[in-house]
């Protein structure tokens, strides 16, 4: 075994300051990529008028948040394999660099159109970033501290996640919705030197494993466009399939009564046409997989059962937090009266948590396994979210807050043991790519949820008020204190409709993190304790 593909362990100060060092501009990276998907939710109104979006074209901006989940989700698993075979430095270098001309082109596009692209094209970098981060840490780290240093960098996601509201805010507020975007080049250029500086160049050289890796040679039966070690036919094909599933899951209108004998335009039934093109897609990618002799994906790494299990695993935790995500909003305004930015406070109280949660449970996974702290998170998310679906049509301020911070301190706490489960599974030659895999699972299951539960929730709602009708002419015989309490009648009707409906997106939610358990058996459970110290402090 060479010393790269060996679990590398400091041996002396300086090499654990420059993994701190290099830990530090990672997590930095992550952080400015994961404020840009929801910096924006701030800003829309602002977005819309300066790209001329009138409100009946409401679902047009739509695409501007879509765009950077199709942009994320569908450059993770390329860059994923570009970073085993290129190494980890060059690839966070593309990848600051796609994120920096993304956002560039955002500050002066002024058509919808082409402002999408520019999402896309930031969003390919921004989520680039993810799974080299990840791989880059389980390289310059020993095993028995991954899951803690993995912890951190899902944290640092988390957080920017967390902050992204306010952040746009806060920008829009001093100048422009523009400057959210114009922040991120200098942010890029103070990033690349210090990664390009920090990051061991090359990739791992186990990979270098057969004569054919030599320069401008072809094995017998390759193609000109399957030349090098990265199956770009497959990358495309993969694309597609991802694209597809975003697109078709992520689109469309339905219509929902307002309780006042009128309509208004909401959620995203199927468009099944992307749906058909991803599975066909996906199942021309297993075929040329299945037959590639360096592929993008390696299929048998499903086999391995701790492997499968963390992307089961994660597919239900993206499942449940978006459930989370979208609706607290949406409960906050509807029925408790909040404005946005109390309404942004609110869903704060469950986010917070998240990235406290990572770093407490990749530490602890490291101390007592990574199958006893993924357990544990998961029945903490499951308590919190049943904990939520029994709150009453006016919960005291006290116990949202505290109902919240237990379902993100579980959501939290998995994010160690999954990404360490991941990259054990793949080996080294296959970090970046397994870590981008986990990550694109958990995308899916947003995207999939937010369709389904959407268009489950609209019939619910309409089921439950399809015979409540606000009255809002006084009918003759009728004293003013009647016909009020008949409108206030109403309106506690239509409150209690939503009320159920809310209550029950967060039981389905604590079902669906709860069965996360039954993977979560199939993790490994290493006790490997290592040293008592925390890896980002010199010794």
């Amino acid at each position: 075994m060479t010393p790269r593909t060996a679990d590398p362990k400091p041996a002396n100060k300086a090499l654990s300051r420059g993994a701190t060092l290099a830990m530090v501009a990672l997590c930095g990276a992550v952080f400015v990529a994961a404020l840009d998907q929801t910096m924006v939710l701030t800003v829309m109104p602002s977005i819309m008028r300066s790209l001329y979006i009138d409100v009946r074209n409401l679902n047009d901006a739509g695409w501007i948040i879509t765009a950077y989940l199709l942009g994320y989700t569908v450059a993770m698993p390329l860059f994923g394999r570009l970073a085993d075979v290129w190494g980890r430095r060059k690839t966070t270098i593309l990848a600051l660099a796609l994120f920096m001309i993304g956002s560039a082109f955002c500050v002066f596009l002024a058509r919808l159109d082409l402002f999408v692209a520019a999402r896309v094209v930031q969003a390919a970098g921004g989520g680039a970033l993810v799974p080299i981060a990840m791989a880059a840490a389980a390289d310059m780290f020993p095993l028995g501290r991954r899951a803690l240093v993995l912890g951190i960098i899902g944290g640092a996601a988390e957080a920017g996640g967390v902050l992204g509201p306010l952040y746009g805010a806060a920008l829009s507020a001093a100048w422009s919705w523009r400057l959210i975007f114009l922040v991120n080049v200098p942010l890029c250029l103070i990033l690349m030197p210090l990664c390009w500086w920090l990051l061991r160049p090359g990739a791992s050289p186990s990979y270098h494993d057969a004569a054919t890796e030599a320069e401008g040679t072809l094995p017998a039966g390759r193609h000109w466009w399957q030349k090098g070690r990265v199956d770009y036919v497959g990358a495309a094909l993969m694309a597609l399939s991802l694209a597809g599933v975003t697109i078709g899951l992520g689109t469309g209108t339905t219509m929902v009564n307002t309780g006042d004998g009128s309509s208004t335009q909401t959620g995203s039934p199927v468009r099944w046409p992307f749906l058909a093109m991803a599975v066909v897609a996906f199942i021309l990618f297993v075929l040329y997989e299945r037959r590639e002799d360096r592929p993008l994906i390696r299929l048998e790494l499903f086999r391995k059962p701790p492997f499968a299990a963390a992307n089961i695993a994660h597919f239900l935790v993206g499942a449940a937090l978006i459930i989370g995500m979208v609706e607290i909003p949406l409960y906050a305004n509807t029925l408790f009266g909040l404005t946005e930015i109390g309404s942004g406070l609110l869903l704060i109280r469950l986010t917070l948590m998240i990235p406290v949660g990572a770093v407490i449970g990749g530490y602890l996974a490291d101390y007592i396994g990574y199958r006893a702290v993924a357990i544990l998170g998961f029945l903490v998310a499951c308590g919190g979210y049943l904990l939520v679906s029994y709150w009453p049509l006016d919960p005291s301020n006290l116990r949202m807050t505290a109902d919240l911070l237990v379902a993100g301190f579980g959501f939290g706490l998995v994010v160690g043991p999954i990404g360490a489960t991941v990259t054990h599974a793949s080996g080294s030659r296959w970090m970046a790519t397994g870590s981008a895999l986990v990550t694109v699972s958990r995308m899916i299951g947003m995207v999939i949820a937010l369709s389904v539960l959407s268009s489950w929730g609209v019939r619910r709602y309409n089921a439950l008020s399809k015979d409540i009708v606000i009255p809002l002419v006084k009918p003759d015989g009728v004293s003013d204190a009647q016909f009020k309490a008949m409108q206030d009648a109403a309106g506690l009707a239509i409150d209690k409709a939503l009320h159920t409906v809310f209550s029950n997106f967060f039981l389905i939610g604590a079902i669906v993190i709860g069965l996360a358990v039954i993977p979560a058996f199939f993790f490994y459970n290493k006790r490997d304790r290592g040293d008592s110290k925390l890896p980002f402090l010199p010794h």
